[in-house]
Order: structure tokens, then C-alpha cells, then sequence
């Protein structure tokens, strides 16, 4: 029987190998959504260079505007730029008027126009770090001249050089969600390897079965289970050769470091890939028609990959939603990538998914052995 199953999971992988709709979903869709998921969120996870903002000053602008750029540089990488056109070619510009300084000493109304390209949550961020910036330099000018003293470079010099009376301290609460790519790339893989699973994994039971393949292996000397078990372990090594495709270009494309414990994520998504796999011919023995198979499948990846955490974090999540998560296979799954890879906790640390998932792929062989037909 295992000589059998092996037989049959060997020729049933290279016919799916085959075929060109398994390239697509199987590895060149999920290389897009590595891309493009990562990038919807800025690129994160890769550490980037602070964001580039453009100043026009004019000549006379004088010395506070030298100190309002040196404010503005803890937020942005700032660029002098000589006229409007140099500006333009920014995503956010910073403009002086003619005079900033002595407009400002003199107590005379002085704007400081940002200009930014598109209008969204960004940019009111950016309104918010130039604001700080901008009504930081007034508050030290308001300081430096208490008594009547002249408010000069030297004097918001040494301003600065004091200690304050009042800091504040930031630091984490908790673990840091992963971001970006950090988070993308085995999200998007999770999910991708249950849509793969559930649409070609059940599609082909369906065409085979409309093709009386499966009839005529019923007439050949091989047993029912062997069938199955052949049927399940093409889908296993399909969805393990997908994994290491997966997790390779996220290392080589997108800089994803699977830490020191990478052997126990290949282990925890070896049994995920189990359960999918068994997912697949269930879905494969009970549908009637591929559309059920395709409409079923891709509703079934989207609804429990955003509800798992494959999208996003699942640590920024309203409570219910990250105790929701705990109920499903694809919250197993990421959960226990977060603590190997994001939060660098040992092998045993994943046990209770490791468990639920090798439960979960059980009751599903089960499902699958039962629901199997020729016809």
C-alpha cells in the first residue's frame, strides 16, 4: 500500500507541475503579493532612510531658519532647495517667506506655508511634525526673550545646551508586531498555500473524476486508501515545494531573516501544509463542479486569511479579532511564525499550534478518507 501511495503521489505531483495554472498561483502570484502588500504599507520592515522634505528659503531668511531646519531635521531628511520647480519635484515642501527672521523678531505675522502632493493620513502626520518643529522654535524664542532679553543664536544656543525640567519617556508596552515584509511575506504565504491547496488541490479531483480517471482507478489493483493517501501526499509535497520557493525568495527578494529557529518554521509549516493538503480533497470529494471548487476555495483563503492575521498583524487587532484568530488554522500558523520569527522564542513556545494544527490535519485526513469518491 505505501509503494502504492508513493506511486500515485509522484505521478499526481508532476501532472499538477504541469499544468501552467499551478506555476501562476502556486509561485508567481504570491511573488506579487509579497510586493505589493509589503509596499500598500511603505515598504516596511526594511529599515528605510527618514523621508526627504524640501525647504525654500531665500536668502535672507536668515538664522532662524537655520534652526527651524536643524528641528525639522529630527523628523526629515531636509534639502534646501533654490526655486518652486526644485520644489515640486518633492512629495512635501517646506516654504520661508522673504525676511523669516526679522519678520518673526519683530512680532509681525509671518506664515510658513507646507506644501505636499497628495492629501491623506501622511500627510497629516506631516502636518504634525512641522507643526512641532515650527512652534518649537516660537516657544524657545518665547523663553530666551522673558525680561527683555534679546533673542539671538546664541541665546536659543544655550537654551537648548539646559536640561529640562520635564522629558518624557517612550518604550514598549509589549513585543513589537512585525512589519512590512516581516509580515507579508509568510502572511501572504499562509494564505496562498490554502488557496493552492483548496483550488488545484480540489479542481483536479473534480476534472478526474468527470473524466472517469478516478473510476478507473477504482477497477486497478490499488486499495482505497492507497488512492487517498497518494491523492493528499502529492498535495503535501506540492504545498512543501511552494513553502521553500516561498520562504527562499523572501530571503533573497525581500530580506526576510527567518532567524535561528527557521528548522521549527519549515517543521510548523510542514504540518500546515498537511492540513491544507486534506483541506483539498475534501473539498475535491464533496464539490460537484470546479466553480464550486474555485468559488469556495478563494472566498475560504481571503475569509480566513484577513481574519487570521495574513494581512496584517493580528497583535494591532481589536480583541475580539486576535481571540477569533485563535479558532482558526491560519491563526495557528501565524502565531507561531510571529513567536520563531518576529518575537524569537524557542521550539516549544509553538507547541499548542504545532498541536492544534496536527489535530486539525487528523480530523481532516479523516473528513477526506470518508467523503473520497470514484464517482
Amino acid at each position: 500500500m505505501i509503494a502504492q501511495a508513493f506511486y500515485l503521489a509522484r505521478k499526481d505531483l508532476g501532472h499538477m507541475l504541469r499544468a501552467r495554472e499551478t506555476w501562476l498561483w502556486a509561485f508567481l502570484m504570491p511573488l506579487v503579493f509579497f510586493y505589493v502588500i509589503g509596499m500598500a504599507a511603505g515598504g516596511f520592515g526594511r529599515p528605510a532612510g527618514r523621508e526627504a522634505l524640501a525647504l525654500l528659503a531665500p536668502a535672507d531668511a536668515g538664522w532662524l531658519a537655520e534652526e527651524l531646519e536643524r528641528k525639522l531635521e529630527r523628523h526629515y531628511r531636509v534639502v534646501r532647495v533654490a526655486d518652486g520647480a526644485e520644489l515640486a519635484r518633492y512629495r512635501r515642501g517646506l516654504i520661508l517667506p522673504e525676511g523669516f527672521t526679522a519678520q518673526v523678531l519683530a512680532g509681525k505675522p509671518t506664515e510658513v506655508r507646507l506644501r505636499m502632493r497628495e492629501k491623506d493620513l501622511g500627510s497629516d502626520y506631516d502636518r504634525f511634525r512641522v507643526g512641532r518643529a515650527v512652534y518649537t522654535l516660537l516657544a524657545d524664542l518665547i523663553v530666551v526673550s522673558q525680561g527683555g532679553a534679546a533673542a539671538d543664536r546664541e541665546a536659543v544656543a544655550e537654551l537648548e545646551r539646559k536640561p529640562r525640567a520635564l522629558t518624557l519617556a517612550v518604550e514598549s508596552a509589549g513585543r513589537r508586531p512585525p512589519r512590512g515584509f516581516e509580515q507579508a511575506v509568510p502572511g501572504i504565504m499562509v494564505m496562498f498555500l490554502l488557496l493552492t491547496m483548496l483550488s488545484s488541490g480540489g479542481a483536479w479531483l473534480v476534472i478526474e473524476r468527470k473524466q472517469g480517471i478516478l473510476r478507473r482507478l477504482a477497477a486497478a489493483p490499488t486499495s482505497r486508501g492507497a488512492i487517498v493517501a497518494g491523492k493528499c501526499g502529492a498535495r503535501w509535497a506540492l504545498g512543501m515545494i511552494q513553502t521553500g520557493f516561498a520562504m527562499a525568495a523572501g530571503s533573497v527578494l525581500f530580506k526576510v531573516r527567518w532567524g535561528s529557529n527557521w528548522p521549527a518554521v519549515v517543521a510548523l509549516l510542514a504540518v500546515y501544509a498537511g492540513l491544507t493538503a486534506m483541506l483539498g480533497v475534501l473539498l475535491g470529494s464533496v464539490a460537484r463542479s470546479e466553480r464550486q471548487v474555485i468559488g469556495l476555495a478563494v472566498t475560504a483563503a481571503n475569509v480566513l486569511g484577513a481574519l487570521g492575521g495574513c494581512w496584517w498583524p493580528i497583535e494591532i487587532t481589536p480583541l475580539w479579532a486576535q481571540r477569533l484568530a485563535l479558532a482558526l488554522p491560519t491563526g495557528w500558523a501565524m502565531e507561531g511564525m510571529h513567536k520563531l520569527v518576529s518575537f524569537g522564542e524557542g521550539v516549544w513556545a509553538v507547541m499548542p499550534q504545532a498541536a492544534a494544527l496536527g489535530l486539525a490535519t487528523a480530523l481532516a485526513g479523516w473528513g477526506a478518507a470518508r467523503a473520497f469518491r470514484f464517482q
